[in-house]
């Protein structure tokens, strides 16, 4: 990555084991795209205050040129209180690769077409 991952702790506790893991995934995702130019991390418990389980969230965006920001909001949902931070923070990341694969995917016009049965719509160039 081009500039250092920036990473925010809201209503949560900063850790090595944390930080470690977020630096770690970032830094996988120069594989699906190696011109990232930012990538911000937050890590939030909102209501932190609250003491029946862990509402975590976490966010990450990033921007890769020529302006396309990435977007990825990740949250406990109602059936997953007791879901680890570390998990939240891995699904996360698994989401933002997808989202970095599709977008060079489309910067290198490799889309995948579906194929429509056979019906000869598909042309050749020559045609």
């Amino acid at each position: 990555m081009q500039l250092p991952v920036e990473i925010s702790y809201r209503g949560v506790d900063k850790s090595d084991e944390i930080e470690a893991l977020v630096r770690d995934k970032a830094a996988r995702l120069d594989k699906f795209c190696d011109h990232i130019t930012r990538c911000d991390v937050v890590i939030e418990h909102p209501n932190h205050a609250q003491h029946s389980g862990n509402p975590f969230r976490v966010r990450i965006d990033i921007t890769v040129p020529p302006g396309h920001e990435l977007v990825v909001d990740e949250r406990t949902g109602k059936h997953e209180m007791h879901e680890p931070l570390t998990k939240i923070i891995n699904d996360s990341f698994k989401h933002m690769e997808r989202q970095l694969k599709e977008l060079t995917e489309r910067q290198h016009q490799k889309v995948k077409t579906h194929d429509n049965g056979g019906n000869g719509l598909h042309r050749s160039p020559e045609q």
